[in-house]
């Protein structure tokens, strides 16, 4: 494994975009043909073959680009173990990461390099996203997220970053949370907790601004797009939650402080993201139980993010009410009024007219 003095005087890379690959055949050869397309070129992309069952790996071996690498496993690993693999393999002083069913936009590292180049205090970098349909369609729709003067408290609550094609990473900060595992047959470095098969995300940034000096800033342009699928590991509620739960009990360990303040309503903020996620999925009677949950674990979110609580609330219950035609004409409308708003706000922050063109 590299220091970081060979790291700083070894490489011409600038940039490592790391993508995790199993049974995405659909989606592959899109997110690939968006990194190439990236604006800023002087990256490598490493992708990580989970022993995908399906042509993935023969759709990536198509492409003959000679910053493109294939590393492949030889069982199936999951998620985190893909990522922590396309690191150890890395040769850049940025890290990104690209799910293999999303996509991004072409200046997407180019924005990303100039910020971190420009503020070294900041670790993790992170972009909005744009939400596409399962069939690449882009929705009207943003994740928003906090952009500055992110705390412990306020990632463990809400998760900015907000999927796991978002962040560019610096190799510095990934380097200050390196570990080997004990329950490994053959250690290796480990960034991402590859016992986590969900959560593994959230788990890692969290660990990063609660144990280390780095800081995380996200900029305003949706830079990454979000696909909304169905079929993905977010699917699963209850296997979602469960792995939640596992992420917090592993974080009573290094800050235990941080758990006994903000618990409580930190689960009431993923119940709620729960059952936002039931009425993507169309199951009212869950999206219903879910915000419930969440409202008698910490009936302060009422207060603190009275909008978006009371928009799921009653997002759930016309949702399980309401007969589907009638519910997708007011989701609708709803949909469109909140993407008027959220394009003026990202205008506001200051994204050029150009950029906004091609969303």
């Amino acid at each position: 494994m590299k220091n970081l003095n060979q790291l700083n005087n070894s490489t011409s890379v600038k940039v490592s975009v790391v993508m995790p690959i199993y049974n995405v055949e659909a989606f592959v050869e899109d997110a690939i043909k968006s990194v190439l397309a990236q604006t800023f070129t002087n990256f490598e992309l490493i992708l990580v073959n989970d022993c995908s069952p399906d042509s993935s790996l023969s759709l990536c071996q198509a492409f003959s680009d000679p910053r493109i690498r294939i590393v492949n496993h030889e069982v199936n690993q999951g998620l985190a173990a893909a990522r922590n693999t396309g690191i150890r393999h890395t040769k850049g002083r940025y890290v990104a990461f690209l799910d293999s069913d999303d996509i991004w936009h072409p200046e997407k590292l180019s924005q990303h390099v100039e910020h971190l180049d420009n503020a070294p205090e900041v670790g993790i970098s992170f972009s909005r996203s744009l939400f596409m349909d399962y069939q690449g369609n882009t929705i009207n729709v943003f994740q928003m997220p906090q952009l500055s003067n992110i705390s412990a408290s306020d990632l463990l609550c809400r998760n900015p970053v907000g999927n796991g094609s978002a962040p560019v990473i610096r190799q510095e900060t990934l380097c200050d949370i390196r570990y080997q595992p004990t329950n490994k047959s053959q250690p290796h470095s480990c960034y991402f907790d590859e016992d986590f098969r969900q959560s593994e995300d959230i788990e890692c940034w969290l660990r990063i601004v609660a144990t280390t000096h780095w800081k995380m800033e996200g900029l305003p342009a949706p830079l990454t797009y979000y696909r909304l699928n169905n079929q993905g590991l977010s699917a699963d509620s209850s296997k979602q939650y469960a792995s939640w739960e596992n992420m917090i009990n592993k974080a009573r360990g290094y800050a235990p402080q941080l758990l006994a303040k903000h618990e409580n309503r930190a689960r009431a903020y993923q119940l709620r993201y729960l059952a936002r996620q039931a009425i993507r999925n169309n199951d009212g009677n869950e999206a219903v139980e879910r915000i419930h949950q969440a409202l008698k674990t910490a009936p302060s979110i009422l207060r603190h993010e009275t909008g978006r609580t009371v928009s799921t609330l009653a997002a759930a219950y016309l949702l399980k009410i309401l007969p589907n035609a009638a519910y997708k004409g007011i989701e609708s409308i709803a949909q469109a009024v909140l993407g008027r708003m959220q394009r003026a706000r990202i205008s506001r922050d200051g994204v050029t007219p150009q950029l906004m063109k091609t969303l």
